[in-house]
């Protein structure tokens, strides 16, 4: 019996018990790293969001105090 490093054609499994995997899968660059890497993409937006959102609201109060300053 000949040892076969293949992964499509492992040696003992009865033939066809494993997925036939692609060559973009075989270098872990299948569909499941692109929905990785879409959720990764997702969660740095929101991240960005919310740091934009409390630096305009630094902003605002930083301005609402050089406002006050001014009129006293």
């Amino acid at each position: 019996m000949t040892d076969s490093k293949n992964i499509n054609n492992p040696v003992g499994q009865g033939g066809g018990q494993r997925k036939k995997q692609s060559r973009a899968e075989r270098q872990n660059n299948g569909p499941h790293r692109n929905l990785d890497r879409q959720s990764a993409a997702d969660r740095k937006a929101e991240l960005v969001r919310k740091m934009r959102e409390k630096a305009e609201a630094a902003e605002a109060a930083a301005g609402q105090t050089g406002d006050d300053t001014d009129q006293n």
